[in-house]
């Protein structure tokens, strides 16, 4: 049986409805009682409804609360109702002096944080008040991150790293090996990051710009440097193919120039990554190129003297925190960090957050290297884009189509790889298209990017 009751107040009617209901209720909703009702109101095609909301009868003349009824995110055997005390009290209870001087306040317009959390916590009918209490509120934490960013940047001062003063001898050689000549954005930003790392201050440095505007040779100059001091470097990369591409780039360019680098993921075998780990620790590989294994605890170094993170957004604080851990047993003394990332981010942006970091960009192609065109393209024209990429592969160039998810969710409505692989098999069925994603194992992943390297795929 169903239970209907219609109920109103001065701003008009609510039905609420009852799948299931005790004879008892009955009496609760005898035509005058006064009731308050908690619950989720709903446009139905009678008007607003309520489901099975929370009903308490209110005695004559007992005066309604001034404010709503908060509801908070809560768990299994945490209720609501000692939520909502436990907050309560919390409010009338802690110092709430406010941070902000009152006068600077008044002038942005913000409420004092008092005020702004007692309403927001049980706010009244004043809705247009919640636009200045949650600015309040984001104010407070944008100011926080500036100031513990301030901090974070001041205690760098106060700790100590190894210097590696520019000697040239062994920079200057693998500059000279380099079959192309360094632009000048390259030149500016390798001599911002020499400078710091002749400083026995910790460099905190990050490296922006576009794919192909020669970062790596950049991160692979500041590495020499450091090697040529004594020291060691390690070069994370969030996924195994990355840190391969790397470690190929690299491998010829440096061992030229007498310097060990080895290649450490989680796809080596036990007995070879516990005999790269010995050689690490006695400092007998120079450079180590790795994914997240570099940061298992059984990895150590005998001087690790600079840390690169390549896609350093791919990473956790956590993660690359661990990776800095490793410099020593000493906290006072700490690996210069270099930090990589192709994704544009606007000047003031940037200024703001990442201001402990000092930011180099290299503005800059290589000579002969065409510029990105980017295009912002409507579903509606997938067709367009599809005949695009066929007539580019037929003058013998490849592509990559990327997808946010690898398969269909049920919370997110978004484009995954497997439904796009197969709708593009099917309406290019002339085009070499191979699917790949992080789930494949090591060995087929590696197949996939080698035929696509080759020349074999068109289109990944």
């Amino acid at each position: 049986r169903t239970l209907t009751v219609q109920v109103r107040d001065e701003t008009g009617l609510l039905e609420l409805r009852f799948l299931h209901f005790y004879p008892s209720q009955l009496r609760l909703f005898a035509p005058g009682n006064r009731l308050r009702l908690f619950g989720e109101a709903r446009q139905s095609y009678q008007g607003l409804e309520m489901i099975h909301p929370r009903c308490q009868l209110f005695k004559e003349n007992s005066p309604l609360p001034a404010t709503l009824t908060p509801v908070y995110p809560t768990c299994a055997g945490l209720s609501q109702t000692i939520l909502r005390r436990t907050l309560l009290r919390a409010l009338t209870q802690l110092d709430l002096t406010d941070t902000l001087d009152p006068s600077w306040r008044n002038s942005l317009g913000l409420p004092d944080l008092a005020t702004t959390l007692k309403i927001l916590h049980g706010p009244t009918d004043a809705f247009q008040l919640v636009p200045a209490l949650w600015q309040r509120l984001k104010f407070d934490e944008l100011l926080a991150q500036q100031l513990s960013m301030h901090f974070h940047r001041q205690h760098r001062t106060e700790t100590l790293a190894y210097a590696y003063p520019i000697q040239g001898k062994l920079s200057r050689r693998l500059e000279r090996s380099l079959p192309f000549p360094l632009t000048a954005a390259q030149h500016r930003v390798v001599e911002e990051i020499r400078r710091d790392l002749a400083q026995e201050r910790p460099m905190h440095r990050l490296l922006q710009g576009d794919v192909g505007c020669g970062k790596t040779i950049v991160a692979a100059l500041a590495a020499v440097q450091c090697i040529e001091g004594g020291g060691q470097v390690a070069l994370m990369a969030p996924t195994e193919l990355l840190a391969q591409q790397h470690h190929a780039k690299l491998y010829d360019l440096l061992t030229s120039q007498g310097i060990c680098i080895e290649l450490l993921t989680g796809q080596l075998k036990s007995q070879a990554q516990h005999h790269l780990r010995q050689r690490l620790a006695n400092g007998e590989i120079s450079l180590v190129i790795g994914t997240h294994a570099l940061i298992q605890e059984r990895v150590s170094f005998k001087t690790l003297g600079l840390i690169i993170i390549d896609e350093q957004h791919r990473f956790g604080v956590a993660q690359r925190l661990s990776l800095h851990q490793k410099g020593g047993e000493s906290t006072r003394i700490q690996p210069h960090q270099l930090m990589m990332s192709a994704t544009p981010i606007p000047r003031s942006l940037s200024m703001s957050y990442y201001a402990d970091l000092d930011v180099s960009v290299i503005d800059e192609l290589p000579p002969g290297r065409q510029g990105i065109t980017t295009k912002l393209v409507s579903t509606a024209r997938r067709n367009e884009v599809i005949e695009g990429i066929r007539s580019a592969c037929r003058q013998g160039h490849q592509a990559y189509w990327v997808c946010p998810l690898i398969e269909e969710s049920e919370f997110l409505d978004l484009q995954n790889a497997q439904a796009t692989f197969q709708t593009l098999t099917a309406d290019a069925p002339d085009l070499r298209c191979e699917l790949l994603h992080g789930r494949l194992a090591g060995a087929e992943k590696r197949n996939i990017m080698n035929r696509f390297l080759n020349g074999e795929l068109q289109l990944l």
